[in-house]
């Protein structure tokens, strides 16, 4: 019990010691060693590391999960350290709607069926935003994360000791020169007995308060060290930081492919039913021809048809009747399965290499493609042009 009492008592001391050195480097009353200037850049990079990555974490925690509701109950769960509960995606929700829908208004009208098209291409839209969001939290997230609760809080500890060992110096310094002070004052008195005993105490003092800077300082510098291999080791953050960043853009170019392979997969779908918006007796606008080409694109915008691709006039041209251009040709790599969606198109296969081109007046979203002797076009989002 002694032992804790004098502990507590050495420590009130140290704590009131530094208080007092603070308050006076605050008025302007006590001198404060100043760091080096690569030190200051190094914390001044630091903080902003912390503060930006912050920033970072928080929006892109918004990117995934716009409920904030949701984000409080996936941060409850994750300090209760407990598994967060699977959560139905926006699309999903939204598939499951139209799946209903369409059983309950006819899943063999026109309606109906393309109320299950399109669920079916949500439920997949979902999926896909399942996969990102998980991707992108243990590729992106969880490394920003740990940085923040891991390696900053172990650099935070260490500036604070460094900052304490500051203030025992300055305090130091502050003694000694005190008691330098008054050891000089008291050498211009006349040396009487009476005053020998007092300039033995002032003497001693003086050397006390220089053994106490030597410790200071040897501990000031020691732990100036350890911060200084903290800080810049802020470096090997950045470099970890942009591979997760590299990470987190590859997940979400995967994802945003995903879901426009998806949806064009679902507008070929649809622009292959017939009669898809037939069935009102009186509609609301003044009908159209249904045979009207302005009618069909207006009402539903469809993949390009060959004879589309084709300029005015050679709309029956055939594409094996036609001849690649003298220049222009570029080879291509396929990026995704693409199954053709008729006897015009070609179906590619992922990492395959074909030769492609264009045709004055073909949509800029698709080319021909040739393998061997097969022709057809292809989306130019499959592919990768090499050269």
């Amino acid at each position: 019990m002694d032992f804790n009492m004098k502990k507590l008592a050495s420590d009130a001391g140290i704590f009131f010691t530094r208080a007092v050195q603070f308050t006076e480097e605050k008025f302007g009353q006590a001198e404060k060693t100043e760091l080096d200037a690569h030190f200051e850049n190094l914390l001044a990079r630091a903080d902003s590391t912390k503060n930006w990555t912050e920033k970072i974490l928080r929006q892109t925690e918004v990117l995934l999960q716009p409920n904030p509701s949701a984000r409080v109950e996936e941060f409850l769960y994750e300090k209760l350290d407990r598994k967060v509960p699977s959560r139905v995606t926006n699309g999903e929700l939204l598939a499951q709607y139209m799946a209903d829908a369409a059983s309950e208004l006819g899943p063999t009208t026109p309606y109906g069926k393309t109320l299950i098209k399109v669920a079916e291409a949500e439920k997949q839209l979902g999926a896909a935003e399942r996969d990102f969001i998980h991707t992108a939290s243990i590729s992106f997230l969880t490394p920003l994360r740990n940085f923040l609760e891991g390696d900053w809080k172990t650099i935070s500890k260490e500036r604070r000791l460094l900052q304490n060992r500051r203030l025992d110096l300055d305090a130091c310094k502050a003694r000694l020169k005190k008691a330098k002070a008054a050891e000089a004052k008291a050498t211009t008195v006349p040396d009487f007995q009476e005053t020998r005993p007092r300039n033995y105490i002032l003497s001693a003092s003086a050397s006390a308060a220089e053994q106490e800077l030597r410790v200071a300082q040897t501990e000031f510098d020691r732990q100036a060290e350890v911060t200084r291999l903290l800080l810049e080791g802020i470096s090997s953050t950045h470099v970890n930081h942009l591979r997760c960043l590299h990470e987190f853009v590859k997940s979400q170019t995967t994802y945003y492919a995903q879901c426009y392979r998806h949806m064009l997969d679902l507008q070929k779908q649809l622009g292959r039913f017939p009669g898809t918006f037939v069935g009102t007796t009186e509609p609301a606008s003044p009908p159209l021809s249904s045979t009207s080409p302005t009618t069909a694109a207006a009402t539903m915008p469809v993949v390009p048809s060959v004879a589309s691709l084709a300029p005015p006039g050679e709309a029956s041209l055939c594409l094996e009747e036609v001849a690649p251009p003298a220049s222009g040709t570029r080879k291509a790599r396929v990026l995704y399965d693409y199954e053709a969606a008729d006897s015009s198109e070609l179906a590619l296969l992922a990492d395959e290499l074909i030769t492609v081109y264009s045709l004055p007046g073909m949509d800029p979203d698709w080319l021909i493609g040739e393998r061997g002797n097969k022709k057809g076009k292809v989306p130019v989002t499959y592919l990768e042009l090499l050269s």
